[in-house]
């Protein structure tokens, strides 16, 4: 007996769009490009708007036949599916030499022009470290790069919430013109978070700038903010106060060694702009700025410093005392402090006692990194405190400079700390410690 009934269809036919969905989504574009054409209902799929919010696309200085087809693939997607773009972010990967900036800047053109068409939905868009400043870029180039950039900017100002330039190296003029795009069409922004971390070239005194002050007041609803020292002014903090102090939340300060970081800042800048923000938590990131005199001026106790990073970068020198620093100055911070980076080449100090009774000070710290000369000692009696409730970290990482080759002392004296405290390392703590020989 014949059977006339039809064939049974694969489970994949039942599937519902939603699961169909979100197995494309782990798909990358040559897939989902095949998948579609299986079937009416893939194709469908294929053509979601869940699936192309997101986008990172890569432009590698040094290009080869799979970077040049992931381009391709890249500029695809925004002709065809730009207008669904929530989160982009362009990423440039090591340019080497100008005729690849001046193409850069050509397909950069294209495609923001055409998102500036399509696109009404873009609310985050990173472009990190472009480094305007080297010599790779000629001056028209990168003049043309910074109109096309303000341009696209002006038309995505009402919607867009969240700019990442960090490392772009523009000049004051140029970097004041393009957060100035952001308010060009009705004198105020609402973007939410801006990072222009090391945005401007040749350390310049931004602080004293009016251009930049102007350019600031326009935000008026700032959650995050992250910079360098150099734009803090008593200025800053004021139109920070006046215009986003009910939605300010995070300010990250760095300073650099070569930054200017000489201003006078007062402490009543700060204490005025934490009465009025009261949810604001500032981290700090020093990098080789770690003379006591340096740090006194910008560390001030009005401050609510809630993470700090001190970064010697293997520098040594006998002037970076750090121990009235672990004294006098971090203790201010006893009620506030969660986290603590210490990065220091300490050969000619041993600051155990003193980093040890910071630690146990501050009564908030959770997270402590320290790369250091330390004993090994100091990890258990900081263990030990730990079980004893005298503090409440909750993460722990060192690495514990040998000014030696051997470490095998050492290392067999960690491994017995370790055994010692096991069951409170495994059960309570983020732990990580090891010796590190530095010769």
């Amino acid at each position: 007996m014949e059977d006339d009934s039809e064939p049974e269809q694969s489970s994949w036919a039942h599937l519902p769009d939603v699961c169909l969905r979100h197995v494309f989504h782990w798909l990358d574009d040559r897939d989902r490009s095949r998948a579609a054409l299986v079937c009416k209902k893939w194709s469908c799929a294929m053509y979601s708007g869940s699936l192309w919010r997101r986008r990172t696309i890569t432009f590698y200085g040094r290009p080869s036949r799979a970077h040049t087809l992931e381009l391709q693939s890249a500029l695809w997607y925004v002709k065809k599916f730009g207008k669904y773009l929530e989160h982009l972010e362009i990423k440039l990967s090591n340019p080497y030499n100008t005729a690849f900036t001046q193409k850069f800047q050509v397909t950069m053109k294209g495609l923001l022009s055409h998102l500036g068409k399509c696109n009404s939905h873009l609310v985050s868009l990173s472009i990190k470290y472009l480094e305007l400043d080297r010599l790779i870029w000629k001056n028209t180039v990168r003049a043309q790069f910074i109109k096309n950039l303000a341009t696209f900017l002006k038309k995505m100002s009402k919607q867009l919430d969240y700019l990442n330039l960090k490392g772009a190296g523009v000049t004051l003029e140029e970097g004041c013109e393009l957060l100035n795009s952001l308010s060009c069409l009705t004198n105020k922004s609402f973007v939410s978070e801006i990072n222009i971390e090391d945005f401007f070239c040749l350390h310049p005194p931004v602080y004293s700038s009016t251009l930049f002050h102007q350019a600031m007041s326009k935000f008026h609803s700032l959650v995050i903010l992250s910079l360098n020292y150099n734009c803090i002014s008593d200025e800053l903090l004021d139109i920070l106060r006046k215009h986003s102090a009910h939605s300010l939340c995070t300010l990250n300060i760095k300073c650099h060694i070569h930054d200017p970081h000489g201003q006078v800042v007062w402490g009543m800048s700060w204490a005025n702009l934490a009465k009025r923000a009261p949810k604001l938590n500032v981290n700090f990131f020093f990098e080789r700025v770690m003379k006591h005199d340096h740090l006194a001026r910008i560390l001030l106790v009005e401050i609510p410093v809630r993470s700090i990073s001190l970064r010697s970068c293997y520098f040594s020198d006998p002037d970076w005392t750090m121990r009235p620093t672990l004294t006098n100055l971090l203790p201010a911070y006893w009620y506030v402090l969660q986290k603590l980076t210490l990065e220091l080449n300490n050969d000619h100090e041993l600051l155990d006692d003193e980093l040890l009774q910071l630690i146990l000070s501050c009564k908030r710290l959770l997270f402590l990194k320290v790369w250091a000369f330390l004993s090994v000692t100091f990890m258990e009696r900081l263990l030990q405190n730990r079980a004893e409730r005298k503090c409440i970290l909750t993460t722990i990482k060192v690495r514990i400079y040998i000014a030696r080759q051997e470490s095998s002392e050492e290392d067999r004296l960690l491994y017995d700390i370790y055994r010692k405290f096991k069951y409170l390392i495994d059960s309570e703590l983020k732990y990580f410690v090891i010796t590190y020989p530095m010769v």
